[in-house]
């Protein structure tokens, strides 16, 4: 209202409107549509000018949507129905307006038919301004556009997925190339956003994207447990976006198209023939994105992190995430698991024998679930075919025999005679499940006992001549006294045979 009273000002001092566009900077068009609504109101500038602000606008302002012709009003009525038609597959707003037009042929264009569905869409439906509260929220997405990755041998190209994350409040952005969507390289990136904040939110805003969520649900979807088991670890909340309401993480839906322009074009000519190559690219453009000054502000979205959100995250834990992997066993009649990857055995309490048992497993443990609650935690062994054992876990009635040791038996041995030490090591080492081996032991050393200590010496040594590493082979050469034969066994003569052709017979 303050222009049009100047304006009406410099038009009563009979300036041309060459002069009054110069001093005021308002276009030709509307400084003449001003003056025209001016003479068709036939007041002076006096009278003009007592009116108040209220006033002068009534007088000055195109008429709003109320007053719209007839046949506009038809359309606003059309538009709820429309809407309902907007929501099948395939329909468009093109098709609506087409089918309107051969309903209505002296309707509206195109361009005013979508114009009012916008205007009756935003009445109807608002879009909600959310204020960003700092340290509460990441939001985080993949880009739809992918980037490509060179086989330097091949010279065949890969596509690679892009990683979005963005804070809430200062809108700092995380970009990093990746190549699957799957659970490693999503909570990977995931990670790596958090370290590059130099904190966590208290939540973090996801798609459905089948690496966060198991089972989408409008009111409680299913957290995919690698997932939640990585915020639990960074003390934070998943928030999955309602499936199809992208407006329920617009800010980072906003920051793709802004990466399209800032990084996507500017790498769209060169070749990278790594991951790392490609993301040292990407982190350089990515500072510069953060560093520059915000459209219509005098501050970066890395200024305004570190005054107003980087104090508001929480610390990071001392140790990053150790990514677990899982697979299902049933456990063995002996109480024990397979544990197939590195071929070793662990021990699981034997009440479970016989259960289908669930088993986390990273890079430093082993732990073992069953139905939701962990009934084993073993260090990752890598050693193949041996078998790690709780005590706890075994009946009563094996407690006694597991506790008695490899070791044991061979300190025993080696009290008789280094070849009796030497035997008993070779049945441990040959004996797949170790109480099977320890009850051959005991059986060979109470030899000792009955027979005496050089008796068993020279039993041991015949066997190793054998090897055969038994307890039988120790008991038949004792009761059939061959440990009393000398080590040199005797060449057998050829028996006497009418049917044995004699050395003069090749002659």
């Amino acid at each position: 209202m303050v222009n049009i009273r100047h304006i009406l000002r410099l038009h009563n001092q009979k300036q041309t409107i060459s002069e009054i566009v110069i001093q005021t900077g308002i276009a030709r068009l509307t400084l003449r549509r001003h003056l025209k609504d001016f003479r068709e109101s036939g007041l002076t500038f006096e009278e003009i000018n007592e009116l108040s602000d209220k006033d002068l606008n009534e007088l000055f302002t195109i008429p709003e949507e109320s007053a719209l012709k007839e046949r506009q009003e038809a359309l606003f009525k059309l538009f709820p129905d429309m809407d309902r038609e907007l929501r099948k597959k395939g329909v468009t707003q093109l098709l609506l307006w087409e089918e309107y037009k051969k309903s209505h042929p002296d309707g509206v264009g195109k361009s005013q038919f979508l114009w009012y569905f916008s205007k009756w869409k935003s009445r109807i439906m608002p879009t909600m301004r959310i204020d960003h509260k700092a340290g509460d929220r990441m939001y985080i997405d993949f880009t739809g556009q992918k980037l490509m990755v060179t086989d330097k041998e091949t010279g065949k190209e890969k596509p690679v997925e892009v990683f979005v994350a963005v804070l809430g409040a200062s809108q700092l952005t995380f970009v990093q190339a990746v190549r699957s969507q799957r659970k490693e390289d999503f909570v990977s990136a995931c990670e790596d956003a958090l370290h590059y904040f130099g904190g966590v939110p208290a939540a973090i805003v996801c798609d459905n994207l089948k690496s966060a969520v198991t089972k989408s649900c409008k009111y409680e979807p299913t957290i995919n447990e690698t997932f939640a088991d990585f915020a639990e670890h960074y003390n934070t909340t998943i928030l999955p976006a309602r499936a199809y309401r992208p407006t329920d993480k617009a800010i980072v839906e906003v920051m793709v198209n802004v990466m399209y322009k800032r990084i996507h074009a500017m790498i769209r000519e060169k070749k990278f023939y790594s991951l790392e190559e490609l993301n040292n690219t990407i982190s350089i453009l990515l500072e510069e994105h953060n560093n520059r000054l915000r459209s219509g502000r005098n501050y970066s979205r890395r200024q305004q992190f570190n005054e107003l959100e980087k104090n508001t995250l929480v610390a990071l834990p001392m140790l990053r995430y150790e990514f677990k992997s899982q697979f299902h066993a049933t456990v063995m009649k002996n109480g024990y698991i397979s544990f197939g990857i590195d071929k070793h055995y662990y021990s699981v309490p034997y009440l479970y024998i016989g259960k289908k048992v669930k088993i986390l497993f990273s890079r430093y443990n082993v732990e073992i679930f069953y139905n939701y609650e962990r009934i084993a935690l073993h260090k990752r062994e890598h050693s193949p075919y041996k078998y790690t054992t709780d005590k706890e876990h075994l009946h009563h009635a094996h407690r006694s025999m597991s506790e008695m040791g490899p070791n044991r038996f061979l300190k025993q041995a080696g009290e008789i005679h280094p070849d009796v030490k030497l035997y008993i090591s070779k049945i441990l080492e040959n004996r797949k499940y170790p109480e099977q081996a320890y009850r051959i032991c005991i059986g060979v050393l109470s030899f000792s006992r009955k027979v005496g200590d050089e008796r068993l010496i020279k039993a041991c040594k015949r066997a190793l001549d054998y090897k055969i590493y038994n307890y039988r082979t120790i008991k038949t050469i004792l009761e059939k006294g061959l440990d009393g034969q000398d080590d040199e066994f005797e060449q057998l003569k050829m028996p006497e045979h009418n049917n044995i052709r004699g050395k003069d017979y090749y002659k």
